[in-house]
């Protein structure tokens, strides 16, 4: 199973400190926030890691390199000339570099304690989506889950942890094009195609720089 690293967005709500580096190369407790990622995917057996990169995007092929230094092969998905084509879209464009069996999406600017698991089986589903406890932030939360099966309405809520399995199918209905993945995602829903679970220990989105003071003085 191959990886995708979401690392293409601008970060609007990261300014001033995204004006001149891209949000995956700001530093959680000391390495930068890309870097822990891609070092929990090689302790768990992924090879490849596709990238994708826009905003300042160059910055980050720059100081990853090649991945040979973190023991991966890492490929780079370049949406500098479209503009980040957002979540959806990115993955579709990446899709040539991801083969085609399931593999696994992460945001770029989540910072948790959740194992990727590089043998995962998604068995009949189209996705496989990592649920979290409702943050402070989006307390209304996004899904519900019967069993493990994803619900686009339910009595208890949880959030999308930006932690995702997908097949290839899932993304057939699309262009390479800017396209969220929250539409994609509720429409399969709609037709069940899309199992998920509740992960209860540490899950961050570093979206703002409160976010981010906060973690690094936890610590």
């Amino acid at each position: 199973m191959k990886a995708m690293i979401l690392a293409a967005g601008r970060g609007e709500r990261m300014r001033p400190l995204t004006d001149f580096l891209p949000k995956p190369l700001l530093e959680v407790r000391g390495k930068t926030l890309i870097e822990w990622h891609i070092e929990k995917l090689v302790r768990n057996g992924f090879k490849e890691i596709v990238i994708n990169i826009a905003h300042l995007g160059y910055k980050i092929s720059e100081y990853l390199g090649d991945g040979s230094r973190y023991g991966v092969k890492l490929l780079y998905s370049d949406e500098q000339n479209e503009g980040a084509l957002e979540s959806a879209g990115g993955i579709k464009k990446a899709l040539a570099l991801l083969g085609h069996e399931p593999f696994l999406v992460v945001n770029g600017d989540v910072f948790c304690e959740y194992e990727f698991d590089s043998s995962f089986n998604l068995k009949e589903k189209k996705a496989h989506l990592i649920l979290v406890p409702n943050p402070e932030h989006n307390l209304e939360g996004d899904f519900g889950l019967l069993r493990d099966v994803v619900l686009n309405e339910a009595d208890e809520t949880f959030t999308f942890s930006g932690i995702g399995y997908y097949t290839h199918e899932f993304f057939d209905t699309i262009n390479i094009e800017k396209k969220s993945l929250a539409p994609l995602l509720r429409k399969s829903i709609n037709k069940k195609e899309i199992s998920g679970e509740v992960f209860k220990k540490m899950w961050h989105d570093i979206g703002t720089p409160s976010r981010l003071k906060e973690i690094n003085n936890e610590h």
